[in-house]
């Protein structure tokens, strides 16, 4: 297929990341005028709004996660 991709999954995005080492919106392009204003939420959560970023670890795609740390 050539062209854009359609979509980009959040884990695969945060896989470029590490390896690239850089940000998100070092990547992302930003285009507000197609994108609809949401509605105010009551709280947002500290994942969210980026507050909270733990280190992302590539792990091979064998199935199964690795045990807590």
């Amino acid at each position: 297929m050539v062209g854009h991709p359609n979509a980009v999954k959040l884990e695969e995005l945060d896989v470029i990341c590490a390896v690239l080492g850089c940000g998100v919106g070092e990547l992302l392009l930003p285009e507000p005028e197609k994108v609809t204003t949401p509605t105010p939420a009551a709280e947002a959560p500290a994942a969210a709004t980026g507050e909270a970023r733990r280190p992302v670890t590539p792990r091979p795609r064998t199935g199964r996660s690795l045990p807590p740390r």
